[in-house]
């Protein structure tokens, strides 16, 4: 979350940044300010309070021993008073303080001042491109197609275990499913981050603290029992590892990846555009995740995104790479670009992943923090995430774009990971 500091001495600024992801932040910030100094008030009166009560305290044992009987009691009346304003005040504090933070909690993060205005996904901006787009059979036909004809994933079978958009991989396809798995972490390994492999659920403080609550409220699977939550990706238990911690700065960048299965309701995601693979329930993911510096943290952005377009190479996929605009950022983000891989079979752009510079967003909420040499006073840290990579999309395209009148070709990067060269 914003910091109050931030809100207080950048009130115009916020309130304008925050309008390119189209948030009206007057009227909260406006709240914010008000509960603040409201907060203020009562410490200032409180600190006077007690302050008297400890002047008033040293006195009435002196006045006591200068057998000034009555000026003593007197004090003592005083100082019952006193407590019992004390006792109100600080009441009255414990109750401003979760308002106030509950307010900050609803505030998203501010766009980096490079984030493009616009209101969705036909204003983000085309950074580059790769890869080729192959010229396929004329009789090619999209991934769930190509998944019956081979008997490689099952979508009725799911629909009959769980429901829609819960697939069964059979075969070559769980092995395929698998091998990209491994790839993933492998390459993320080779490249200085660190495997882990989190918990599955996580707890409303590690939820609120990565920013899904109270944003994704609704959107995420819910055990009321245990008061738990599925995880919508790795992002949330990984970055959670340092919820409450304070790092030297000596330790940064700390990088990490992990496999997780991700689960997410999608409430109100319906149409041709979330057939088959385009969007599940439940779906495989490699996360990689940095808490950075931050005066390094947008380098580690460029990082992470150059890191996430070679693996596209190696999977010999046509993609490019978008920077979102205001509209169609996450509560969350401070930048972020999307790579997208080309579907040729369904003629469309598929997103495979985002790569998030969350700046100290997240990190204020987990109080992630770090102290340089010699200091006392700790920093709140950055960090950063990103997909590499989210499996149904890249699956489906490397299905569909490797499609032969003899079976679907595994790109050469993958084979020693399947054992195999072709599906059929």
């Amino acid at each position: 979350m914003l910091t109050l500091k931030v809100i207080r001495d950048n009130k115009e600024e916020v309130i304008k940044r925050l309008a390119i992801k189209h948030f009206d932040a007057k009227a909260i910030v406006d709240s914010i300010i008000a509960l603040d100094d409201k907060r203020k008030a009562i410490q200032l009166q409180l600190d006077n309070n007690l302050a008297e009560q400890n002047s008033l305290a040293k006195q009435i044992g002196k006045l006591f021993a200068d057998g000034k009987t009555a000026e003593a009691n007197e004090a003592k009346s005083k100082t019952a008073e006193l407590k019992e304003t004390s006792k109100s005040l600080s009441q009255e504090l414990s109750d401003v303080e979760p308002e106030l933070k509950k307010l900050l909690m609803q505030v998203p993060n501010l766009p980096h001042t490079s984030v493009p205005a616009g209101h969705g996904a036909e204003d983000n901006v085309i950074v580059r491109s790769g890869g080729l787009v192959p010229e396929l059979p004329k009789d090619s036909v999209p991934h769930w197609d190509l998944a019956k004809k081979y008997d490689i994933i099952d979508f009725e079978l799911g629909v009959k275990i769980t429901g829609a958009g819960f697939p069964v991989y059979k075969g070559k396809g769980a092995k395929f499913q698998r091998a990209l798995i491994n790839f993933f972490l492998d390459e993320n390994t080779a490249a200085g981050y660190r495997e882990v492999q989190p918990p599955h659920m996580v707890n409303e403080d590690s939820a609120y603290g990565t920013g899904q609550l109270p944003d994704k409220d609704g959107q995420m699977y819910y055990m009321q029992v245990d008061n738990f939550y599925m995880i919508p990706t790795a992002e949330v238990p990984v970055t959670n590892i340092f919820r409450d911690v304070i790092l030297n700065a000596s330790q940064l960048p700390i990088k990490m990846t992990a496999y997780t299965p991700c689960f997410r309701r999608e409430a109100g995601s319906y149409g041709k555009d979330v057939r088959g693979l385009n969007r599940l329930h439940q779906f495989d993911k490699v996360e990689i995740v940095q808490v950075q510096h931050p005066d390094r943290s947008y380098d580690s952005l460029e990082e992470m995104v150059a890191h996430v377009e070679g693996i596209l190479k190696k999977l010999e996929l046509p993609y490019r790479i978008v920077k979102l605009c205001g509209g169609d950022m996450s509560f969350t983000s401070a930048l972020t670009y999307d790579f997208e891989v080309f579907s040729t079979a369904q003629q469309r752009w598929l997103e495979v992943s985002s790569v998030s510079n969350f700046e100290s967003y997240q990190a204020n909420r987990m109080m992630l923090r770090y102290k340089e040499d010699g200091d006392k006073k700790a920093q709140i840290a950055h960090t950063l995430n990103g997909s590499s990579l989210a499996l149904p999309r890249i699956v489906a395209a490397l299905l569909e774009n490797n499609q032969t009148p003899n079976g679907i070709r595994v790109p050469k990067v993958l084979q020693s990971f399947c054992g195999f060269e072709m599906i059929d």
